[in-house]
C-alpha cells in the first residue's frame, strides 16, 4: 500500500455536547462546514479533543458516522477515527466500523492501563489492530504525555516496517525532535509524519514538516495558515512572531484548566460545543468571563476561525484575506 503524506492543518475536533452531556451530533455539519471554509484539511476525531476515551463504542460509532455522512462527497477533507487503545477487540470492532462507513483513515495509541512493555510488543497490538482493515490508512498515535508509554517512535518504525503494510505513518504529539526527525528521514521519508504540538509548529516545519494535527486549528486556522505561508516566504521573523502569537493563545488553556478551554475558545467563533465531561474541569461562568477579557487582549478576533455566517457577510462586502496585523 502506497503511503500518502497529508499536507496542511488538520482539526481535532471538539465533540459536540448538549448541555445534558449528551452528543449534539445535529452540530457536526455545520462543524464541518466551518472547518472547511477555514482551509482545514482533515479532521481527527475521537482523539483526545474530542473526548474519544470518555465516550462509548456505540457514542463513538455514531459521532464517526456523523462525519462520515456530511463529509461523504468531499474527497479530499480526510476524516480519521482515533480508535482507542485499551482494548483491542473494541479497536478493531471499531476499525471495521470506520472501513464499513467510507472514513479515510485509523489511528491506534499504545494501550495506557496495561502497558506493552517493549516496543515490539507495542509493534504487535499495532499490527493485530491494523490488520482487520488492510486496505485502510493507519496511523499510530504517540502522546506519551497521556499514555506513558514513550518509546522512540523510530524504534516503532524499524519493529512495523515491512510488517505492517497499511501502516501509513504517525500522528506525532511530543517534543523529542531528535526522534520527530529520524522518523521523518526513515527509508527515505517513507512515512506520512503528522506534526501534534501547535505551540512547536515552526520548529516541525523546519524539520520538514507538511501536515499537522491540532486542536487550535478548530478556532484559529488562519493564524497557522499565516504561519505555514511565512516560513515558506522564508519570513523568518513574521513566522516566529505568529508562532508566540500561537504560544500566548495556547498559554490561556493552561490558565483556565487545560483541554476544557478550548470549547470556550469555540464559543467565542459562535460553535458551542458545549463543556467536557467529567472528570475534565470546566471553568465557571465567572472565569468565562475573565477568559474573554484575557481573549481579547491578544487581538483574537483578528487570527480566529469564521463562522460560516461571518465569512458570508464579509464576502458580501469585501474578499476574505489570511493576512492580519501583528499587533
Amino acid at each position: 500500500m502506497k503511503t500518502t503524506h497529508l499536507s496542511g492543518l488538520i482539526a481535532a475536533p471538539f465533540t459536540p455536547m448538549n448541555a445534558d452531556g449528551t452528543l449534539n451530533l445535529a452540530a457536526i455539519p455545520a462543524y464541518y462546514q466551518m472547518l472547511k471554509t477555514n482551509g482545514v484539511t482533515g479532521a481527527f476525531i475521537c482523539g483526545s479533543t474530542g473526548e474519544g476515551v470518555s465516550m462509548t463504542q456505540v457514542e463513538k460509532k455514531a459521532v464517526a458516522e456523523a462525519w462520515a455522512i456530511c463529509t461523504r462527497h468531499d474527497d479530499d477533507f480526510k476524516v480519521m477515527l482515533f480508535l482507542g487503545g485499551t482494548s483491542l477487540t473494541d479497536c478493531k470492532e471499531l476499525a471495521l466500523f470506520a472501513q464499513k462507513i467510507g472514513l479515510y483513515a485509523i489511528s491506534f495509541t499504545a494501550p495506557f492501563y496495561f502497558k506493552p512493555a517493549s516496543v515490539e510488543m507495542l509493534a504487535n497490538a499495532c499490527r493485530e489492530v491494523a490488520a482487520v482493515v488492510p486496505e485502510m490508512p493507519f496511523y499510530y498515535y504517540h502522546i506519551p504525555v497521556l499514555t506513558g508509554v514513550d518509546f522512540a517512535m523510530y524504534d516503532l518504525l524499524k519493529a512495523i516496517d515491512g510488517n505492517v503494510p497499511n501502516f501509513a505513518g504517525i500522528k506525532y504529539t511530543h517534543e523529542d525532535f531528535m526522534d520527530y526527525q529520524s522518523c521523518m528521514s526513515f527509508q527515505n521519508e517513507k512515512y506520512d509524519m503528522l506534526w501534534g504540538r501547535d505551540e512547536n509548529m515552526l520548529s516541525a516545519l523546519a524539520l520538514g514538516a507538511k501536515g499537522a494535527v491540532g486542536s487550535t486549528f478548530n478556532y484559529a486556522a488562519p493564524l497557522y495558515h499565516q504561519l505555514i505561508q511565512s516560513f515558506e516566504d522564508n519570513d523568518l521573523v513574521k513566522a516566529r512572531a505568529l508562532q508566540m502569537t500561537s504560544i500566548e493563545m495556547i498559554r490561556l488553556l493552561g490558565k483556565y484548566g487545560g483541554i476544557s478551554t478550548g470549547k470556550a475558545y469555540m464559543k467565542l467563533i459562535g460553535h458551542d460545543c458545549g463543556t467536557f465531561r467529567a472528570p475534565v474541569r470546566n471553568m465557571t461562568s465567572a472565569q468565562f468571563e475573565v477568559f474573554k477579557q484575557d481573549v481579547e487582549s491578544l487581538n483574537f478576533s483578528l487570527f480566529c476561525s469564521k463562522s460560516i455566517q461571518h465569512i458570508h457577510e464579509a464576502n458580501s462586502n469585501v474578499s476574505f484575506t489570511l493576512d492580519f496585523n501583528l499587533q
